[in-house]
């Protein structure tokens, strides 16, 4: 036989007002206006059929029916919180953590799975991020930049230095040809994701320093390798970037070339504590890196 209850928040405003001793204290606690309170009354005693509080111009108080049940309700309630506060568990806070695009997407995007089965309870938020090299305080918790250390506040732990190398298409080269030497790439088309720097970093630590000033200029590794698997020149890559594409044969690199430029750095705001979460994810991020840079290589 189904119970027949009084209404929960009626109930609530009633318990509220008569042990504060006023509907004004009672919507403060509650955090509802005054007439709610008496509305909530209001609709408890015609569901009862009895008054519960005597109303004068002092204010109101309980009638002898309201006192008795005030000592009811207020057990009761008073065991539906601590049976509810027993029961109901803590949500983990949500790990918010920028990251650089090409990485965001082409490294760990593929990773999400496996760490969130490893780390029950994780909560992530990724946000790719193209320009930033620190964080302000709220913006996220946790970041992930390609820069060099010297240039970042709040630099707290390096996941890795990979080497940087040219990759396309075997159609490019098929149409195109193998450029022979660094300096024959100067005869092909460049992809940059700057104006010319990243490039010409690369092409100065082969004893060829040379101005590039590109028509074409996009805002991250992630584009300009989608622009390089659709065939429409070189890009530098990294193992974490390409190992896939390495892997089946869809990029390959024509030349045997690589240097270190820069590194992937987590950084953390001004003020950041490293939370029990993040000191997990950047250990199982970094034991992740070496060995997939490791197989890409080879």
């Amino acid at each position: 036989m189904a119970r027949r209850l009084p209404p929960l928040n009626s109930v609530r405003a009633f318990e509220a007002a008569a042990r504060l001793g006023s509907f004004v204290a009672a919507a403060q606690e509650l955090n509802v206006t005054q007439p709610a309170i008496g509305r909530h009354v209001r609709q408890l005693e015609s569901w009862l059929g009895v008054a519960l509080f005597q109303r004068n111009a002092r204010g109101v108080q309980p009638t002898a029916a309201g006192v008795q049940y005030l000592a009811t309700a207020s057990r009761l309630l008073d065991e539906l919180a601590t049976a509810s506060a027993a029961l109901a568990q803590p949500q983990p806070a949500l790990l918010r953590l920028m990251v650089v695009p090409g990485l965001a997407r082409r490294w760990l995007a593929p990773l999400l799975d496996s760490l969130l089965a490893q780390r029950p309870g994780l909560r992530l938020a990724i946000e790719p991020h193209a320009t930033f090299c620190q964080l302000q305080a709220g913006q996220a918790d946790l970041g992930l930049v390609a820069d060099d250390i010297a240039s970042l506040p709040g630099y707290y732990h390096t996941l890795a230095v990979p080497p940087v190398f040219p990759v396309c298409t075997p159609a490019y080269l098929a149409q195109h040809g193998t450029p022979a030497s660094p300096a024959a790439l100067l005869q092909h088309t460049l992809i940059h994701e700057d104006d010319g720097e990243w490039w010409q970093l690369w092409l100065a630590a082969q004893g060829l320093h040379v101005q590039l000033q590109p028509q074409m200029v996009y805002y991250s590794a992630d584009q300009t390798l989608d622009a390089c698997l659709a065939h429409k020149g070189l890009a530098l890559a990294n193992p974490l970037l390409v190992g896939p594409e390495l892997a089946s044969g869809a990029l390959v690199r024509p030349l045997a070339q690589a240097v270190a430029l820069q590194g992937y750095h987590f950084i953390l705001p001004a003020g950041g504590v490293v939370s029990a979460d993040m000191a997990w994810l950047m250990a199982a991020l970094c034991q992740r890196a070496q060995p997939d840079m490791a197989a890409a290589q080879a």
